[in-house]
């Protein structure tokens, strides 16, 4: 969900060679991108398992270029939910390199 309210969707692109798979979370924040949408509020992560499950590390550091605290909300279909913040399950993300020469 953008700051203006605004959700996007994604599937995992899975694929033989699993480096290229794509995560539903990546696809969902590259969808918002392409249209212009930068700035993100919350996430949701619904699966099909028992247990909720979390975020990937890929995952993390795309999220972590666009919204530090991010809201995240894992969930399964049988309505387990999970809740935390960006921050705390990436404490220290990956930060853009300044380019000032």
């Amino acid at each position: 969900m953008t700051e203006k309210g605004k959700v996007y969707t994604g599937v995992n692109v899975e694929n033989a060679s699993y480096g290229l798979t794509v995560c539903a979370e990546r696809v969902a924040v590259f969808k918002a991108v392409t249209e212009g949408l930068k700035s993100f509020k919350k996430i949701a992560i619904v699966t099909d398992t028992d247990q909720p499950k979390s975020l990937c590390g890929a995952c993390l550091q795309v999220l972590s270029e666009f919204c530090a605290d991010l809201e995240i909300v894992c969930a399964t279909l049988k309505g387990e939910k999970n809740r935390y913040r960006l921050s705390e399950l990436l404490p220290k993300a990956f930060k853009k390199m300044s380019r000032e020469w």
